[in-house]
């Protein structure tokens, strides 16, 4: 994979000089970080980049879905004017921005889930991974990346102390997640208010309620709201102005999803059927998502794939929103 490394300098190109200082690493000089030439550019120049998320290939649809799923998702990415940036962990690397031949890697099967809590591990053991929202956040704050598009956030599920590494990654790196809300089987009103205490500011676009993954909107009524990219993209920079370290939740209200009804009643015969099956921890979640998918002749995954290409189409947009105001702002202090 042609690359940049990132050090405690700036970008680097593999066995070059140095090409241009940027992102926001004071220390990395031993991480194991590629990020691509593309990436390096677009971010040296302050051009418009999106970070998208690789478990959705490693561990969200099957062969060749999985593949056509991701070429796909960067594709709408560039359609809206923005460079987009898949991040995964290739040979214990923290790739950003994979090439096709990387793409094709992870979406051959056998790759591992890489969160902040395993992290380091899958690297020492120079494994390959998908990266979920956590570590998807990391890299991206890592190396100077404004926005993020997902699907749905983990979170807080009803099973006590069964909380979602996602909720710190967002409380720690000062990203905009665009996100259709925190995953449908999950505690939406505590996934909320944990996110407040946190400090992550919950931001609804054209929307007053939380929303609801593939069910559009929950009942969890939401503090802000905006109505264009440009208004999130404000949100985003008066958070860095503040100094504040969180980043912010943008929810993204699928634009046609399931009725509420319709879903609880098929969530409460999967987690009945997880019960009967001694299912528990880590593998609970992928049993009730599989589940799910059966119950509902594939209804959740028609709008797991609807609302990943309607995020990553808005936070494309608020990319472009925030690189033209973050380079307005610089011209007019030059002048």
């Amino acid at each position: 994979m042609a690359s940049s490394t990132f050090t405690a300098k700036g970008y680097h190109a593999v066995g070059s000089r140095q090409l241009r200082h940027c992102g926001n690493i004071d220390r990395v000089t031993l991480a194991p970080f590629r990020i691509s030439p593309d990436v390096a550019a677009a971010l040296g120049r302050r051009a418009p980049v999106v970070a998208l998320e690789s478990t959705v290939i490693t561990h969200g649809l099957p062969r060749p879905q999985n593949l056509e799923l991701a070429n796909h998702l960067e594709s709408v990415v560039r359609e809206e004017g923005a460079l987009p940036a898949t991040i995964g962990i290739l040979d214990g690397a923290v790739c950003v921005g994979l090439t096709s031949a990387d793409l094709a890697k992870l979406a051959a099967g056998g790759a591992d889930k890489a969160s902040s809590w395993n992290l380091a591990a899958l690297i020492a053991g120079k494994h390959h991974a998908g990266t979920t929202v956590a570590t998807t956040l990391y890299a991206a704050h890592k190396v100077g990346i404004k926005v993020f598009a997902t699907g749905g956030i983990g979170g807080v599920h009803d099973t006590p102390f069964d909380e979602s590494a996602d909720l710190i990654a967002l409380a720690n790196h000062r990203v905009l997640t665009v996100c259709a809300g925190p995953k449908s089987i999950l505690n939406a009103d505590a996934t909320a208010e944990r996110l407040e205490t946190l400090g992550v500011p919950l931001v609804g676009y054209r929307s007053q309620h939380l929303a609801g993954f593939v069910v559009p909107l929950t009942e969890v009524p939401l503090p802000s709201r905006v109505d264009t990219p440009a208004e999130a993209a404000a949100v985003l920079m008066a958070q860095e102005a503040l100094g504040l370290p969180a980043g912010v939740l943008l929810s993204n209200p699928v634009s046609a999803g399931l009725s509420e009804e319709e879903f609880a009643g098929w969530l409460a015969v999967a987690r009945s059927n997880a019960a009967s099956a001694g299912v528990r921890g880590r593998a609970t979640t992928p049993y009730l998502l599989a589940t799910l998918a059966e119950l509902s002749g594939g209804g959740t995954m028609t709008v797991n794939l609807r609302l990943l290409e309607e995020n990553a189409r808005l936070a494309a947009r608020v990319a472009v929103a925030y690189a033209a105001t973050a380079n307005a702002t610089d011209q007019g202090a030059a002048t």
